[in-house]
């Protein structure tokens, strides 16, 4: 069960995410948005960065609760190369780079690979038959607070959707702003994968 947020810390909490993500565009966007097809929506270009090592920021110690009620906490997967993907079902770009996440998904899982989505500002019942209707197979954290995205600010994802590739210590190797494709991710995961 979630630790019950007061009113004046969520606000503070909306207004900072709003701040770092610049998917976030005007007020209540995501609101909304929430169960529909936000038009006014803005996402990121795709734009990715590549870290090196010495520069990678650790996220190991983020966690919540799953979509199915679950807890989870990142640290499970310590020692895998992990994808995390912020989206959400009133994300149009996100419908679009569903299938694309699920394929390089199953085409790296037997090496050793896990997916996470963190669902942003949504309701669950909405993100449930979005992962059903494009039959999603890796776990999601359910964020409709923003608190897990947040655990994120030392490299913000900066747009729904955007997708951090972590290192087999946990730290951010590559990031991407905006949708993705099978073909620009799954070379980034390849990379990760063989350590560099």
């Amino acid at each position: 069960m979630s630790p019950r947020v007061s009113p004046l810390r969520a606000a503070a909490a909306a207004a900072a995410l709003c701040g770092l993500l610049a998917g976030c565009a005007g007020t209540g966007a995501a609101e909304n948005g929430q169960g529909g097809d936000d038009t006014r929506f803005v996402s990121g270009d795709g734009k990715v960065t590549e870290y090196k090592p010495a520069d990678r920021k650790s996220v190991q110690d983020v966690g919540g609760d799953r979509l199915d009620g679950r807890q989870f906490r990142l640290a499970e997967f310590k020692g895998k190369v992990v994808v995390v993907n912020f989206w959400a079902s009133w994300c149009a770009p996100c419908r679009g780079e569903a299938p694309s996440l699920q394929q390089v998904y199953d085409a790296n899982k037997a090496k050793g690979v896990e997916f996470l989505g963190v669902n942003f500002k949504d309701s669950k019942a909405n993100a449930q038959a979005f992962e059903r209707k494009f039959k999603v197979t890796y776990p999601s954290l359910y964020d409709d607070g923003g608190q897990v995205t947040l655990a994120f600010r030392e490299v913000p994802p900066s747009a729904i959707p955007s997708t951090l590739v972590l290192d087999r210590q946990g730290r951010v190797a590559a990031r991407i702003i905006g949708a993705t494709t099978y073909s620009k991710l799954n070379p980034l995961v390849a990379k990760v994968l063989a350590g560099t």
